[in-house]
């Protein structure tokens, strides 16, 4: 007795055609967000990059759409390079305060926490993700006012003097915490810093047990086996989090508007000079150094393995 032929299953004309052609079915599926990316973000830094080559006619306070280097030039003022400087160092010292917080924390979750502590660990990370970037930001500046809860435990403990000395520094103090260059760094450290943990634990996480069990067996010290085990194969998850660290203290404008003295970061003059002032060609040149900067600094990540530990 012969069987008879199964009977084919019917299919949809367009579902059809893009079995036959799967890379088309790849297109189709990836099309809308290259275009997303190319137009939206891709073309909107390249009309920023376009602007940037612009100059402001000084007299009637209009653009001259006509290609110069004149507005780069005034990057290179006194005024302008302290501003550039000043940002970059408040975003290398927050990348380096940021490190040596979160290393001993993500150390901690990634060899001894287990179960529930490690679930705890993830959520006490992550909670202060969930609440609104203003209202923390807020939230600090009445923290280090000269009224807040931290200038009052001082003076119950009868430490108020430390405070004073800390204001009283050259260049980093002010009038109260909430306005000065250490209440500014204070606050990008706090809403950063998970940025800086979750990398680093992850690749804590991949640091192989038996190498530290081997280290040991060879006769090295706990400190030895740190150096030249555990430190070297963490330092890209390190150096994931310091992207994230120095690229977003580098751009912020909103922590240095409400937390800290009126001298202006990149982020506040970009603010400044595309609102009040209406100097968009300076603007978009100052928006493309943050860009450079952080080129220069992928590269160097890159190379150093951070990119595997993202």
């Amino acid at each position: 007795m012969t069987a008879s032929p199964a009977t084919p299953v019917p299919r949809g004309g367009l579902s059809d055609f893009f079995h036959r052609n799967p890379g088309l079915l790849t297109l189709a599926l990836l099309l809308p967000p290259l275009l997303w990316i190319g137009i939206v973000y891709i073309g909107s830094l390249l009309a920023l990059l376009l602007q940037s080559f612009y100059s402001l006619d000084e007299f009637s306070g209009t653009v001259v759409h006509e290609f110069t280097l004149t507005t780069y030039g005034h990057l290179f003022t006194a005024t302008n390079l302290t501003i550039i400087l000043r940002t970059a160092v408040m975003a290398a010292l927050v990348t380096v305060a940021s490190a040596l917080i979160a290393f001993p924390i993500a150390y901690y979750a990634a060899r001894y926490a287990r179960g529930g502590w490690k679930a705890l660990f993830y959520l006490a990370v992550m909670m202060p993700l969930w609440s609104s970037y203003l209202v923390k930001v807020y939230a600090w500046k009445l923290i280090l006012a000269k009224e807040g809860i931290i200038s009052w435990v001082a003076e119950k403990l009868h430490l108020g003097w430390v405070i004073d000395g800390l204001l009283s520094l050259p260049v980093i103090g002010g009038p109260s915490l909430s306005f000065s260059y250490i209440g500014t760094f204070i606050v990008f450290v706090y809403i950063w810093l998970p940025y800086m943990i979750l990398p680093t634990q992850a690749a804590l996480e991949r640091v192989p047990k038996d190498f530290v069990e081997a280290a040991a067996d060879l006769g090295a010290s706990p400190s030895q086996t740190f150096r030249t085990v555990i430190l070297p194969l963490s330092l890209p998850g390190v150096v994931a989090g310091s992207i994230f660290t120095f690229s977003l203290t580098l751009g912020d404008y909103i922590i240095p508007q409400i937390v800290g003295n009126s001298r202006p970061f990149i982020g506040t003059t970009v603010y400044a000079l595309q609102g009040t002032a209406g100097d968009i060609p300076l603007a978009a040149a100052f928006t493309v150094v943050p860009v450079v900067i952080m080129g220069v600094y992928l590269i160097i990540a890159r190379r150093l393995g951070a990119f595997d530990a993202l």
